[in-house]
């Protein structure tokens, strides 16, 4: 027993031992996952009545269109899962890389971002795998063509070294460890098991899909076997269980997503990491999923506008308005930031301010641009008429 004065003096040590956090790994029945399925079933409805109006739209397509939208869901996954790492790529470096990784550049144009390439290559690697059986020397080489000449990071190598890999925020000396991850010596072992759980897991209805790409990420994000990269090859991996389990290729970004709610996201997966009882996790993640199908829809839905839109519109303009046109349409769905202006017009055509002027004034004029004003500044936006297709969803 202690006396007063040792009481006082070990007080905060043993305060700090019966605070002492337990984290998901730490438990005697680790990685045996509990959830109540029935709690989950909304979420699968509203997942599944999205697929297949993606689906229906995405058929509407013309081959190039539908090649475009691949591109398109490829360049706003790759931009936001590097968002959400700090990084920021280039939409054109990107769209550079992806092209020439499928093939569509008959020559190759010279991306200088290595970290473009790398991005586009994981993706595409990815989405050519989604159908083939989830083994450990494929999800070393998604990390192999991440980290490739990067330098710093052993490329496609499970961490090594006895630090322990935590996820830490704060200033240095006043750091907040929110998880800390099995010990690197568990890494390969926790990998077997991960795979082969993966593996195993029988899909036996349209629930069990939201629940094995939810359970797939956290599992994943909890081993975190790589030095860096970890949350990038984990949604690559719920982006495979997705499909896999569909049994065909999706077109959905679930970084678009997380990015925008990026505290929601590493607050659920915190709390996630620290219990065996993950129903909360699920629901969560599977609403991640649904939204990320809507957005999918709403990117398709947007093409078929760009279809309708140059049908009504294409014999009416000129090359320069034509040029100016396709960049509003590049911004996608987010649209072209600040609208379409006279001075942008000039830059994007190399001309005058009065031919500018005048193309705009007659864009407007046929009706696909609407004009508006904002004190001195006038700026135009796209006139979205809608398709038969979508007219009827």
């Amino acid at each position: 027993m202690f006396n007063s004065a040792q009481k006082d003096k070990f007080a905060p040590i043993i305060l700090s031992i019966r605070l002492k956090k337990m984290y998901n790994w730490q438990y005697k029945e680790w990685a045996n996952f509990t959830y109540d399925k029935k709690l989950i079933s909304e979420q699968t409805l509203d997942f599944m009545a999205n697929i297949e109006a993606t689906d229906t739209l995405f058929q509407g397509l013309s081959a190039d269109e539908q090649q475009e939208e691949i591109i398109r869901s490829m360049i706003s996954e790759a931009v936001k899962t590097s968002e959400i790492e700090g990084e920021y790529i280039s939409r054109n470096d990107l769209m550079s890389s992806i092209k020439n990784k499928l093939g569509i550049n008959k020559i190759p144009e010279n991306v200088r971002n290595r970290r473009a390439v790398a991005t586009a290559n994981l993706l595409v690697s990815v989405r050519n795998a989604n159908m083939d059986r989830l083994t450990e020397a494929q999800i070393k080489q998604w990390h192999q063509i991440l980290f490739e000449n990067s330098g710093t990071v052993k490329a496609g190598k499970y961490r090594t070294g006895e630090t322990p890999m935590q996820i830490v925020s704060g200033a240095i000396g006043r750091e907040t460890v929110h998880y800390e991850a099995p010990p690197s010596y568990r890494t390969a072992a926790e990998m077997k098991q991960f795979v082969k759980w993966y593996n195993s897991f029988i899909i036996k209805d349209k629930i069990d899909i939201l629940i094995k790409t939810s359970v797939a990420h956290l599992y994943f994000e909890s081993i975190h076997p790589f030095e860096d990269g970890n949350g990038r090859i984990g949604r690559a991996i719920a982006e495979k269980c997705i499909a896999q389990s569909l049994g065909k290729s999706v077109i959905l970004s679930l970084s678009s997503v997380i990015e925008k709610n990026r505290s929601d996201y590493y607050n659920a997966l915190k709390k996630a990491q620290s219990t065996l009882e993950i129903t909360e996790w699920i629901v969560y993640f599977a609403q991640v999923i649904a939204e990320a199908q809507i957005q999918a829809a709403d990117m398709v839905k947007f093409t078929l506008q760009k279809a309708t839109f140059f049908d009504k519109f294409g014999k009416q303009i000129n090359q320069r308005e034509l040029k100016a046109l396709e960049k509003m349409f590049e911004a996608g769905i987010e649209g072209f930031q600040g609208g379409m202006t006279a001075s942008k017009y000039m830059n994007i055509n190399r001309i005058s301010k009065a031919t500018a002027t005048r193309d705009l004034q007659h864009l407007s004029e046929i009706g696909s641009l609407t004009e508006q004003s904002g004190g001195r500044s006038v700026h135009y936006l796209l006139n979205l008429p809608d398709s038969e297709m979508t007219d009827k969803l």
